[in-house]
């Protein structure tokens, strides 16, 4: 056979390889799947990525990915609790169609250990919890933007004043963003509202509910109700982690030595991985992105617990910034035993890193701190089960002047690369607002 013709015969089996995929079948790579038909290439062997429910027999270590027949579990999440707010209410429909769904009234605060404080989130607006000194001088200072707020910090100190900045914010925050505090660029202001109105009624009587989460939906028997319901209308193949993209030759390589051609990609993977995995670098210095480890417990509940939903915690010992009740959301989270009398609590609690992964042993150290914390605070009993959770990429922020991100997605879009989603696009949003980006992505893909 003449070469030619066996080289042109060779491109043409190559190019009836090539498809379109979406990678990552989270919530957005569901959602984006769902509403186009094309094949979804998932790393684990289940879908729902962080946003993936999980159940523990107490006295047990091992995680079982469906509820026992007898009910006798605690369940948790990969990334601790994801409650569904906000998002448009064509998806709000879409998802109670999919799944039934409950609602709930936001039950959080700012708790101060020391002093056993809890004072209702936001804390601006509940200054009557507070000494009146400290709330006489939140009040004169608040509002006060005071200058340039090019960093998170900045913004805090304008917004706030010094008063409840040093009091709250700033230690809170050193936390949250695990050191970046103070070189970030401020985002997501409407988590900390300033209305001095609100401020104002707040430190006299119960102020209206403000912030992010005032109301949220939860599904009904767990997060992962959804998911699985998700994937039931998707080509998910699972087991497909990637190891890298070949741009030249329009190739994804799999961790068990696969290679798929492909035309064009939806991916909803973290914007630094996929630059990583396609061996692109953008002109300006990566934004930077924190990781959080989850503890999950499985405990008996304390004499001291609170009925929050979360809490925000500015002065943990163990160096913690939030901790949430999942059981204080829904019974459903406890062992079917103890649903009755709720004698038991499921908690999550999240510390924030910036530098790679603890140790095994520093995790274990890390909590045993936080279990003796908890149990000092009277939040729990005797611990039933403990299991920690990594997830490495969970919140993502901005250089003041950063161009980064810009200029990351439109060299792989310009490659056939489309970034989808929170992490895909590098910004902070809920789960039904991820949905709604997968289905619009999704639409524009569809065969």
């Amino acid at each position: 056979m003449c070469p030619l013709l066996v080289a042109n015969l060779d491109i043409v089996v190559l190019s009836l390889r090539m498809e379109k995929y979406i990678l990552g079948a989270g919530m957005t790579g569901l959602a984006a799947g769902m509403s186009s038909g094309i094949r979804v290439l998932e790393a684990e062997e289940s879908p729902g990525g962080i946003c993936s429910s999980y159940y523990m027999r107490p006295g047990e270590k091992d995680r079982l990915s469906e509820p026992p027949s007898d009910g006798d579990a605690f369940r948790f999440e990969i990334g601790g609790g994801h409650w569904i707010f906000g998002g448009d209410p064509l998806v709000l429909d879409l998802i109670r169609r999919l799944v039934p769904v409950k609602k709930y009234v936001r039950r959080s605060s700012v708790y101060f250990s020391d002093q056993q404080l809890f004072v209702p989130y936001p804390i601006q607006n509940n200054l009557r919890y507070l000494d009146p000194k400290s709330a006489r001088n939140i009040i004169s200072e608040i509002g006060d933007t005071g200058g340039p707020s090019r960093t998170l910090k900045e913004w805090t100190a304008n917004s706030f004043g010094p008063t409840l900045s040093n009091l709250f914010f700033h230690p809170f925050h050193e936390r949250y963003t695990a050191g970046l505090y103070d070189q970030i660029t401020p985002q997501d202001s409407y988590k900390s509202p300033v209305n001095r109105a609100h401020v104002l009624e707040g430190a006299e009587s119960t102020p209206s509910a403000v912030g992010y989460n005032v109301e949220y939906i939860y599904p009904r028997g767990g997060l992962d109700n959804l998911a699985r319901n998700l994937a039931s209308r998707c080509n998910v193949l699972y087991g497909k982690r990637i190891t890298e993209i070949d741009l030249e030759n329009k190739t994804i390589r799999l961790s068990n030595k696969d290679v798929r051609g492909y035309r064009q990609l939806i991916s909803t993977l973290p914007l630094n991985t996929v630059m990583r995995l396609s061996g692109l670098e953008a002109e300006m210095a990566p934004d930077p992105a924190t990781s959080v480890l989850v503890l999950n417990i499985g405990a008996e509940r304390g004499p001291g617990c609170p009925d929050a939903h979360w809490l925000y915690i500015p002065d943990s010992k163990s160096g913690f910034h939030r901790l949430g009740f999942y059981s204080n959301v829904d019974k459903s989270f406890l062992p079917a035993s103890s649903r009755a009398g709720q004698d038991r609590v499921s908690i999550y609690v999240e510390t924030a890193y910036r530098h790679g992964k603890p140790t095994d042993i520093e995790i274990e150290q890390y909590s045993e701190s936080v279990i003796s914390e908890l149990q000092d605070w009277g939040f729990t009993g005797k611990i039933e089960t403990v299991d920690p959770t990594w997830i490495e990429v969970a919140y993502t922020w901005s250089y003041p002047d950063s161009a980064w991100r810009k200029q990351a997605l439109e060299m792989l879009r310009d490659r056939g690369i489309f970034q989808v989603g929170r992490y895909g696009r590098w910004i902070f949003q809920g789960i039904a607002d991820s949905i709604r980006d997968g289905l619009v992505a999704g639409s524009s893909f569809a065969k």
